[in-house]
């Protein structure tokens, strides 16, 4: 018996690849700060776990397939606020941001459509869109730049009569790039010129950073409601990766009623988790503010201690909670096995996350690494030590 095609041909996360590693370093007594994953350690608000615990309901019963009614209204007058104008029937539940992802990829995609994203990329795109065999064409964007790529020549010379859709992450997983609204709406313009769907992924909209102001695609949205579908999450906004819930947003109504195909299929989202959501979408800006300075003094630390580090190319990012960073190494992932195998700084190393899986262009990525700056203040700064530490170890033993 055997497993199929599609599945053989998909690969594993390059997020998680080294976390047998990190298990046999704790096993020789290292401790290991994680910078691999964008897991917060800001505390979830306390009132989410509270709403679930009072929940009165005899039996856990299904939820409809859209979604929570109440959640429903609260998300749009979170969007409201935000000077974003959306009917309840324009959002629909998903476990996640990933099912909102594989929801919209299958209710648009055919096999050898090509799909517009800038790279590097959140790696999971090219996982889901491999399923679908949608193929995955570039917009190179580079470290010494700042990984722009907001310009429609760079986007326009890619669109062939395969392109199906833009898809955009901003603020951005992993670079910490921010569109300004002026790009926002330049990439709007382009999918309505050619027919193409935008896809926004913005699960990290309110980190934003230097006094800019939040943002998104749907306050652009006029004119376009066809071409945009919004990818959001509870995740890394509310500091509730484990609750999955996400939404896909859209005005086209034929989106709409494909995803709805996936989501009755499916069933409903987690109905106590929906609840907790519920008290989220209450809280006061207060929340959002207190949170963003968290993350803008983590990234002012994190960059202020990576520029020291001698030959590494690294510009300040202006959002998500994420810096990528290129180092004097020929291969990120060598490097990482050694700080990992080889090497330790009073019993202490770090996880970082390589970049060659964010490329779907060979050969790019391999001396760029993504640092989640999700830690606390003390941890940033011990951590860029050990990798400052580390590059010069690496470098006396001539493996750079």
């Amino acid at each position: 018996m055997e497993i199929s095609e599609r599945m053989k041909s998909m690969e594993f996360s390059p997020i998680r690849k080294f976390y047998p590693y990190q298990v046999e370093a704790e096993k020789r007594g290292i401790k290991i700060y994680n910078f691999n994953i964008g897991q917060p350690d800001i505390e979830t608000p306390k009132g989410f776990m509270e709403r679930i615990k009072g929940y009165k309901g005899e039996v856990l019963e299904y939820l409809p397939s859209q979604g929570l009614p109440e959640l429903l209204e609260k998300i749009k007058a979170y969007y409201k606020k935000h000077g974003m104008d959306y009917e309840t029937r324009d959002i629909l539940i998903t476990n996640g941001g990933s099912e909102g992802l594989m929801a919209v990829f299958s209710s648009i995609f055919n096999e050898g459509d090509e799909v517009i994203i800038p790279e590097p990329f959140y790696t999971n795109y090219k996982i889901f869109l491999s399923y679908f065999g949608a193929k995955i064409v570039p917009i190179k964007s580079h470290a010494e730049e700042g990984y722009h790529y907001g310009d429609r020549e760079k986007i326009e010379k890619l669109i062939t009569g395969k392109t199906k859709a833009i898809l955009v992450n901003s603020p951005s997983n992993p670079t910490g790039n921010v569109l300004t609204k002026e790009e926002m709406e330049l990439i709007l313009e382009i999918g309505r010129e050619h027919s193409l769907y935008v896809i926004s992924d913005e699960v990290y909209r309110e980190f934003v950073y230097d006094d800019a102001k939040v943002s998104s695609f749907g306050v652009s949205q006029k004119g376009y409601e066809d071409n945009l579908i919004i990818i959001d999450s509870i995740s890394k906004r509310f500091s509730a990766c484990g609750a999955r819930i996400g939404m896909v947003i859209t005005k086209n109504e034929a989106v709409k009623e494909a995803v709805m195909h996936m989501l009755q299929a499916r069933l409903s989202a987690p109905a106590l988790e929906q609840v907790g959501a519920c008290f989220l979408y209450e809280l006061p800006d207060e929340y959002y503010e207190e949170v963003r300075k968290t993350y803008e003094k983590r990234r002012d630390i994190a960059y202020s201690e990576i520029i020291k580090i001698p030959d590494v190319i690294c510009k300040k990012p202006r959002g998500s909670f994420y810096i990528t960073i290129k180092l004097p190494v020929k291969d990120a992932e060598a490097f990482q096995m050694f700080m990992l195998k080889d090497f330790d700084y009073n019993k202490e190393t770090i996880m970082f996350a390589p970049c060659k899986g964010f490329y779907e262009t060979k050969g790019r990525g391999l001396r760029e690494i993504r640092i989640a700056y999700v830690l606390n203040e003390e941890s940033i700064k011990k951590g860029m030590e050990i990798l400052r530490r580390g590059l010069l170890a690496y470098k006396e033993r001539k493996e750079v």
